[in-house]
């Protein structure tokens, strides 16, 4: 992957405001243009601009262009700056025992459940995959079977919508 395409995308107000869009349904090319008050011609460059990083992703059906979005491609980009280590344990060990062998991982159980609570200082809400796939069970309750990996990825919010609320001292208590 080309971040250097990747990081011109996100570069322009314009693009981004199409991620947005794109993020919650997909949509034909014309109402997009609509929606941003901006030409289908400029819109289409800025969509081949996506489409090159690998951003958006782009249907023909006769003339209707359908889009849609690909965010994946930015949390791959971060793949590289991930920490990776090997620990051994025996077979049937839970992988909330098999964290505690790693220096900076802090684990902490509530109730019948453990839990990541923390690791390298920074304190957050944790899940874990094995394998690319998100278990339904927590983490002290999954067992070890065979060779494994395992992603420990911070759960970080993300600001989906934006409420003001106004006090109208019109309306009755």
């Amino acid at each position: 992957m080309d971040n250097n395409k990747l990081f011109k995308a996100l570069s322009s107000k314009s693009r981004v405001e199409i991620i947005k869009i794109l993020s919650k349904k997909e949509i034909h090319l014309s109402e997009l243009a609509r929606m941003m008050n901006l030409s289908k011609p400029v819109v289409f460059r800025h969509i081949k601009i996506l489409e090159k990083a690998g951003l958006v992703n782009r249907k023909k059906i006769g003339n209707v262009h359908i889009l849609s979005v690909n965010l994946n491609i930015i949390e791959k980009t971060f793949d590289f700056f991930i920490e990776e280590q090997r620990i051994d344990v025996k077979k049937d060990t839970t992988l909330f025992d098999a964290l505690k062998q790693i220096p900076g991982v802090k684990t902490k159980n509530l109730g019948k459940n453990g839990y990541i609570t923390s690791i390298n200082g920074e304190e957050g809400y944790y899940i874990y995959e094995v394998n690319g796939k998100t278990p339904n069970l927590p983490i002290n309750k999954y067992r070890t079977d065979k060779n494994m990996t395992v992603k420990l990825k911070k759960l970080v919010p993300i600001e989906k919508k934006k409420i003001k609320i106004y006090i109208n001292k019109k309306l009755k208590e």
